[in-house]
């Protein structure tokens, strides 16, 4: 008997895993299928709307993964957003390329750019234990840098004014242009290739080595684990993967501006992720497609009225929900399971 109660307590925990596997894979499935039939109900405005809700989707879980994962909150995270779509207009524009390679150069041009400025931010701040607070007054103060060179280098940047007319993705050699319908279902594969990447990286042992580091740091490394080097891959990254969301937004918009790395959007991302859910991952593109889908409700009424009932609305969730919307799911799952576990016998 205190065998078979053995296995069974060693048993449970692996029992729950895999439950909660199941729910969150079920969970992602039926979001895919919903986005998937979104264009079959929708307008072109409204479809342009939830792709960018995705693309800031992929932007929001860029910044779960280093914060919600690793327990290191930039406040400087639109910088890379802003280098993966400079990266992408400075070559579409201005090297001369074909416009159906440009785009995709561009691209990998602003995800390089974003990788290598990470890695050398990231061995500084990393290595040098720079963490908590002094690790997000950092990244604040190096996204405000970013800003002031993006406004002062108008040769390059175009300065206040941004850049304009940067072409979409296409597929040369063959008529696939990557706008309204196409470029969604693009926008889509990339969102659920990016959620199941990150997620599939965090069920391993990979993903219990970056929970034991963001529960106490000091113990992984009394354990043996180099701390520095697993927090550093995690901001590389989350830093690229920021980088493709900015690529990816500024061929939906084919322009390019400051604010796209500006301290303005930096703030949002992290009402994204704590509004979804931070740690998540799914989370985040569930933040981010209702603070967005509330933001373009209420700037159609007033301009200056949405500022005001978003920063009501974050408060709210801060003493309402502070662990994001998922948790009210939870909720609801753990108060109708409770009383089957009471009626069962002892």
């Amino acid at each position: 008997m205190a065998e078979i109660a053995q296995s069974s307590i060693s048993e449970r925990p692996r029992a729950t895993i895999r439950a909660a596997s199941l729910r969150w894979i079920a969970g992602a499935v039926i979001l895919a299928v919903v986005l998937a039939s979104l264009p079959s109900f929708l307008d072109v405005f409204g479809l342009s709307t939830i792709r960018d809700a995705l693309i800031l989707g992929i932007f929001a879980l860029s910044l779960d993964f280093l914060w919600g994962k690793a327990e290191m909150l930039s406040f400087g995270h639109a910088t890379f957003f802003g280098i993966g779509a400079y990266g992408v207009a400075l070559v579409s524009i201005k090297s001369g390329m074909d416009p159906g390679i440009a785009p995709w150069m561009g691209l990998l041009a602003g995800i390089a750019a974003a990788a290598i400025s990470s890695a050398l931010i990231g061995y500084f701040l990393i290595f040098g234990r720079v963490r908590g607070a002094y690790f997000t007054i950092i990244t604040m103060a190096l996204n405000i840098i970013a800003y002031q060179v993006a406004t002062s280098w108008s040769s390059v940047t175009g300065g206040d004014s941004g850049l304009i007319g940067v072409p979409p993705l296409a597929v040369p050699g063959l008529s696939i242009t990557f706008i309204d319908t196409w470029l969604y279902y693009l926008v889509l594969a990339a969102s659920f290739a990016a959620l199941l990447g990150l997620w599939l990286a965090c069920r391993g042992q990979y993903g219990r080595i970056l929970a034991a580091i963001s529960e106490n740091e000091m113990r992984a490394r009394c354990l043996g684990y180099n701390t520095d080097a697993h927090i550093l891959i995690v901001y590389i990254v989350s830093a690229t993967l920021a980088a493709f969301a900015g690529g990816i937004y500024v061929t939906a918009t084919s322009f390019v501006a400051p604010d796209m790395l500006g301290l303005l959007l930096s703030t949002e991302v992290v009402l994204w992720v704590a509004v979804g859910g931070r740690g998540t991952l799914i989370g985040p593109f569930i933040g981010a497609i209702v603070v967005t889908g509330l933001q373009q409700e209420l700037s159609s009424i007033s301009t200056s009225l949405w500022p005001l009932v978003m920063g009501g609305f974050f408060i709210l969730m801060v003493f309402v929900i502070p662990d994001g919307i998922l948790s009210v799911f939870r909720f609801i799952r753990g108060f109708w399971a409770h009383p089957a576990r009471d009626g069962e016998p002892s």
